[in-house]
């Protein structure tokens, strides 16, 4: 194997070679190496190949593998036309994306945040105001309220599919509650018909948090269609997941939708006429080509977690005290995680981290009692699930690409474990 320009540089330093004939010798290697290249003699470097071994709970490098030639021709076809920053290949992404959802438009965003900062925003929710969500959610969704100056109202969750209690709902109803916010957690859609017809009822607006849920359904309905306002993280661990990070709004409101185009670009539709104090909150061209390309796979991606957590869910049946997720008849799961519950959550995790298993926890510290929310924690007797639930929740390895041998392994340590348990 040919000896590398970095290499050559380090026996040359480690042979005290003085930085004059250092640079001369280094330039002739820089010059072969080139021409090399170009003659194609340069070995290739292996293709990526999952493990047995060492299982993630995400396998970026697996996902990047399978689609990567495309992603590239992508990205080379940004750089040739020097549109970094908007351009052809935003708009192309938000068509195509919207048309996906089901919805009127797509805005994209710099990121999931700043995409229920601005749908909250949009809608005239601020200062004075309530918004009601579910307590085991990530922050984002509670900063998207608050960053506004509004109140977060917490709600209890379905013990089952661990999204929002609807039958609680109205009960948090007052006179300063604006909006619902349901969030599709893991990947499991809420029950968006209930929500709908008490929004209705309220006269409410409903903003969907769906950033762990890209693709998926309700009652055939695609998530994100719903509400006055939807929120997508494309975050690179998510479903639809950038190569860095990013985010979008779907709206079927040509208000929110015209208001969050403006603002996302320092409050000026037209160059130089700001006409709202807007920020700097755009999508950047490069990931949006890459979001273009991902999208095509989305569907057969998600296929591959259903297919997944099927296996799991099979495989773990009566293992242990592990309660398995369920899924509502109802919706189209995207499997975003995998959740089990277990009373030995901390000492199964550690089990299967110290056998590179890349079990994890999605989320240890309820909203209420997390430092940024102390304010919330006075709505603690109303949120006994998420309590309970919080201290037991595991988070399984699932992408699309974890093969069926990685999954026996998976499951293998978690029976092994409950068979010697001693913990």
């Amino acid at each position: 194997m040919a000896m590398t320009v970095e290499a050559l540089g380090n026996i040359l330093d480690e042979a005290s070679v003085s930085a004059d004939i250092k640079e001369k010798v280094l330039l002739v290697a820089r010059k072969r190496e080139a021409e090399a290249s170009s003659n194609g003699t340069v070995a290739k470097k292996p293709k990526y190949q999952t493990s047995k071994d060492n299982i993630p709970l995400v396998d970026l490098k697996a996902n990047r593998a399978a689609i990567q030639e495309e992603v590239h021709e992508a990205i080379d076809a940004v750089w040739e036309s020097c549109y970094f920053i908007g351009g052809p290949e935003v708009a192309k992404f938000e068509k195509e994306f919207a048309a996906f959802v089901g919805a009127k438009d797509c805005i994209g965003l710099n990121s999931g945040t700043d995409a229920l900062v601005l749908a909250f925003k949009a809608l005239g929710i601020g200062p004075g105001d309530e918004v009601i969500t579910q307590g085991n959610t990530f922050v984002a969704t509670c900063l998207g309220i608050t960053n506004n100056g509004a109140d977060v109202v917490l709600c209890d969750i379905n013990p089952d599919l661990r999204t929002i209690d609807c039958s609680q709902i109205e009960s948090k109803i007052t006179s300063r509650t604006k909006a619902i916010c349901p969030v599709h957690l893991y990947g499991h859609p809420a029950d968006m018909d209930q929500i709908m017809a008490i929004a209705k009822k309220h006269n409410l607006y409903v903003v969907e948090d769906c950033s762990q849920a890209q693709g998926s359904k309700f009652k055939g309905k695609r998530i994100g269609s719903f509400g006055d306002a939807s929120t997508f993280s494309f975050y690179p661990g998510k479903n639809l997941g950038a190569w860095g990070d990013g985010g979008a709004v779907t709206t079927n409101n040509d208000k929110v939708s015209e208001y969050i185009r403006g603002w996302r670009s320092w409050g000026s539709k037209v160059k130089y006429h700001h006409d709202v104090k807007g920020g700097n909150s755009r999508l950047d061209t490069v990931q949006a080509a890459i979001l273009s390309v991902k999208l095509r796979h989305l569907d057969d991606c998600n296929a591959n977690r259903r297919r997944i957590s099927q296996r799991y869910t099979e495989l773990l049946a009566g293992v242990g005290d592990i309660v398995l997720p369920k899924v509502s008849p109802d919706v189209d799961a995207v499997w975003h995680c995998y959740i089990t519950e277990t009373s030995k959550r901390d000492a199964l995790m550690k089990y299967l981290n110290a056998n590179k298993v890349g079990a994890s926890i999605h989320y240890p510290i309820p909203i209420h009692e997390l430092g940024a929310y102390t304010e919330l924690k006075v709505q603690a007797p109303n949120l006994k699930v998420v309590s309970e639930q919080a201290p037991r929740l595991l988070s399984l390895p699932i992408f699309p690409e974890l093969t069926e041998e990685q999954i026996q392994v998976v499951v293998g340590h978690i029976k092994d474990f409950f068979k010697t348990d001693t913990h």
